[in-house]
């Protein structure tokens, strides 16, 4: 992915708890970044992707909308096995880099759909 291709802001599903803890401490990790060495991170047209692979259900989840380019840490986008790239960032996250939290609750059945009120970036169409 070229820079010219890369989002003007990215995503992070965070357990509400870990959101709190960070607040507290001034910057947020999770375990990811102990055991494999960075933060995962979705563009706008991977968010629900993820959100529906891996937090299917799960009531207890915000939505933190990040820029990029007030990161401290480096980011880096790699490949997964479909080929898509990902967003990793290999350290905290720097709460100052967080645009905006959100309530993201699934619906009825489970599934996340795009939240009520968030324009979509031409990126994430």
């Amino acid at each position: 992915m070229s820079d010219a291709e890369r989002p003007k802001r990215i995503f992070h599903i965070a357990p509400a708890h870990e959101w709190s803890k960070a607040l507290e401490n001034g910057a947020y990790a999770t375990g990811s970044l102990e055991t494999e060495g960075f933060i995962h991170f979705s563009t706008g047209r991977q968010l629900l992707r993820t959100a529906n692979k891996f937090y299917h259900g799960n009531r207890n989840v915000v939505l933190l909308l990040i820029d990029p380019n007030l990161l401290a840490a480096e980011l880096r986008y790699e490949p997964i096995e479909d080929g898509q790239e990902f967003p990793h960032l290999y350290g905290q996250l720097n709460l100052d880099a967080v645009t905006a939290v959100l309530v993201f609750a699934p619906e009825s059945d489970g599934s996340f759909v795009w939240p009520a009120g968030l324009p979509k970036n031409e990126d994430e169409l």
